[in-house]
């Protein structure tokens, strides 16, 4: 399969921030793209820096603009798309979706993010509930995909779950950055440890991994911070947590990577993980704290 996707920086233009997204779609998919797959949150700036209710307006239903405009690329490209929105399911109740087109415009399914953080510059609790629909993949004409976002790739139990349910590739559009208090040394260990966290699922779960970050500045509008420098090095691993390919940490990127995802079956043999599982010893994996 070959799957593409944009590493992009944003800015507060939502219309040239959709263009240049449609743009790009539509230059992958004419370079052999089947699978694309966009980062967190990207029609716009990401918002969450501040707790302003005016952001609510963002927010838009599934279906809706969104959903129309990506579907149509999708349809009139014959690629399967992994979008991720900001969405209004109701008067006060917001979730932070991702959504898979499937190749004939269809919504394939949704995925609505399940840990939601609370950090400085990263108030997500402020604007999204809760994802309600659990981690199960979504499947399409190229595979049965693991969608999750970004603060999901931090929990084995979300990937392993979705590996449970024959996810094929764990997929993770992303906004992550740098705090600019923090020193260099401090930088660079969380940002390995973000792509080595994930590396880990990858081999756990004998899966490929894909996440997609944002790169670029973007400014606290409050100015109570000295704002995000989102750190990109969007990468894809194979099953073996083997990096196949990682984008640059501060440059926008339109990659195209072959997978085997074949692969996966033969990794899966040599290291049978699910089959010693000891499903009888876990159940205390269910409790919050274990005194």
């Amino acid at each position: 399969m070959k799957v593409g996707f944009l590493q992009q920086a944003n800015s507060a233009d939502l219309h040239q921030n959709i263009l240049r997204l449609s743009e790009g779609i539509s230059d992958l998919a004419k370079r052999g793209a089947e699978l694309i797959v966009l980062q967190e949150l990207h029609n716009s700036l990401y918002f969450c820096q501040v707790e302003d209710v005016n952001n609510f307006d963002l927010a838009e239903p599934i279906p809706g603009p969104s959903t129309k405009l990506y579907g149509e690329l999708a349809k009139q490209f014959g690629v399967v798309i992994v979008t991720s929105l900001f969405e209004r399911r109701a008067a006060g109740l917001y979730h932070n979706t991702a959504v898979v087109h499937e190749k004939d415009g269809s919504i394939a399914g949704i995925y609505r993010k399940m840990h939601i953080p609370d950090d400085p510059a990263y108030y997500e609790k402020f604007y999204f509930t809760p994802g309600d629909l659990g981690f199960h993949p979504i499947d399409t004409s190229v595979g049965r995909l693991g969608v999750m976002v970004c603060w999901d790739q931090w929990y084995p139990e979300a990937a392993r779950l979705m590996a449970l349910q024959g996810a094929e590739i764990l997929i993770y559009p992303t906004a992550i950055g740098y705090a600019a208090s923090d020193t260099p040394e401090e930088q660079q260990r969380q940002r390995r440890a973000w792509q080595t966290v994930m590396r880990g699922h990858a081999v756990a779960n004998g899966l490929p991994v894909l996440a997609v970050n944002r790169t670029g500045f973007e400014q606290d509008p409050s100015g109570q911070t000295e704002g995000i420098q989102f750190w990109g090095t969007s990468f894809l691993a194979g099953p073996q947590g083997e990096i196949i390919y990682e984008a640059s940490a501060d440059e926008e990127e339109s990659i195209i990577i072959e997978l085997d995802l074949h692969h996966s079956e033969d990794v899966r043999r040599w290291w049978p993980f699910l089959r010693d599982r000891r499903i009888d010893a876990y159940g205390d994996i269910l409790q919050r704290f274990i005194d």
